[in-house]
């Protein structure tokens, strides 16, 4: 489909666009030979940095493009030396001129949010740090970022000690490992198309943004990721929205990225290559949000998933890279909201 190209408002806009044209190569579809899940990804000039969990611990990944980086020798910067259990999910970002890294480790009920830092991507990293997050439940899949000058975390986690269904809640934060105040829940798995599977059901993998408006998305996956009905679906803020306010937050109409045309959100076409595309990452300037792209051209991304023709399990699990835009005039109804109200703003499409 032809993508109209958006007059930028103002000169600044047109800077970064032309920053991100010349220093951003937008993957073209494609599975890497990186056999693994939960992509994290983020650029530092030329460089493109990625980070995985390894087993018994984490491993990061330099490359000059993201199809690089499968290919790319990896070093190990933590090992799980306090047998913590099992490690999900690490995500980098930097943060006061250093690499921070929030994974998740334990053994069933007992997983919690970790961090660990270094002044260089890829050496020199500090011992664990466990968050202490407000009500202290099982949590998975964090990420932190600043928007409008407030560090905030969000991460997929219980409301209770059982697992019956995996939310996402939002707490601003004081320090790269101190949340302050509550935990807030932002978004459950109550819509239709993302209840196809469960047991339980399944909101995880968060990944903020800023829209060329300056609003806060929080794309995430949705339905259960043992299953090809996995896939992305997207958050809105409302302009002016208070980001610990669950009514100020608006869900796409199904997901936005999957392989089932039967929960694709209207005008938002099935994947053709992969198989339960979810778990992605945004490839933005020193994983900033600030750095988010405007409207117009493709910019990266990476996701994992399973080849179409291949048995869906988690074992064939692939980095794959691709691309997405921003998408004008996308309206999202919340069918669980008091009144069932609309919003209007940009979306996201994806591309393999």
């Amino acid at each position: 489909m032809k993508i109209l190209i958006r007059r930028l408002a103002c000169v600044s806009a047109v800077v970064l666009a032309a920053a991100f044209v010349q220093t951003a190569t937008p993957a073209e579809a494609g599975q890497t030979s990186l056999r693994a899940a939960d992509p994290s990804v983020l650029r530092v000039g030329g460089t493109y940095i990625s980070v995985q969990s390894t087993g018994g611990g984490i491993a990061v990944r330099q490359a000059s493009s993201t199809d690089g980086l499968a290919t790319a020798p990896q070093r190990q910067v933590w090992s799980d030396s306090r047998n913590l259990g099992e490690v999900w999910a690490p995500e980098i970002a930097v943060d006061g001129g250093r690499y921070w890294i929030h994974f998740s480790a334990g053994r069933g009920s007992a997983h919690r949010m970790y961090a660990i830092s270094s002044g260089a991507p890829d050496s020199g990293y500090t011992a664990e740090t466990r968050m202490a997050l407000p009500d202290d439940k099982w949590a998975i899949d964090g990420s932190m970022f600043t928007f409008n000058g407030q560090r905030w975390f969000v991460w997929s986690g219980w409301a209770g000690d059982t697992n019956v269904e995996q939310n996402l809640y939002i707490a601003r934060m004081s320090s790269p490992t101190t949340t302050t105040g509550g935990r807030y829940v932002i978004s459950q798995p109550r819509e239709g198309w993302e209840r196809v599977v469960g047991n339980p059901f399944i909101n995880e993998g968060p990944e903020p943004i800023r829209d060329p408006n300056g609003q806060l998305h929080i794309v995430y996956s949705a339905n259960g990721s043992w299953s090809d009905q996995y896939c992305l679906a997207d958050l809105r803020l409302r302009a002016g929205g208070d980001p610990t306010y669950v009514w100020d937050w608006y869900k796409s109409n199904g997901c936005i990225f999957g392989s089932n045309r039967a929960t694709m959100m209207a005008g938002w076409d099935p994947t053709l290559y992969a198989n339960g595309p979810g778990h992605h990452t945004f490839v933005l300037l020193n994983g900033d949000i600030a750095t988010s792209p405007p409207a117009g051209p493709r910019f990266p991304m990476m996701y994992h998933a399973v080849p179409k023709g291949t048995p869906y399990s988690w074992a064939n699990r692939y980095w794959y890279t691709g691309s997405f835009v921003w998408w004008g005039n996308t309206t999202y109804t919340r069918a669980n909201v008091p009144g069932a109200t609309s919003n209007t703003g940009f979306g996201l499409k994806f591309f393999e």
